[in-house]
């Protein structure tokens, strides 16, 4: 039986979604070169409780898609 813990904000502390974020980035103990200094920014309102992991990430996925989707034809680009 999976016992993962809820990474939903009702389920966790601020300290524990900093955590979660930091972790999930590599930001923790030197692993990051600098490379995800605008993502972390990107999750303070799940850090602070205001938004979910979900809702974050569908919205990074939609700006970042461009192009004819609906014929099929679709361009995906990333400033980074």
């Amino acid at each position: 039986r999976n016992m993962t813990k809820s990474l939903l904000s009702k389920d966790t502390t601020e300290k524990e979604r900093e955590q979660i974020v930091q972790e999930s980035l590599g930001v923790t103990q030197g692993l990051c070169d600098g490379c995800a200094s605008g993502l972390v920014d990107m999750y303070d309102d799940y850090i602070l409780g205001k938004k979910e992991l979900s809702e974050i990430n569908a919205s990074f996925r939609a700006g970042y898609v461009t192009g004819d989707q609906d014929k099929g034809k679709a361009e995906h680009s990333c400033l980074m």
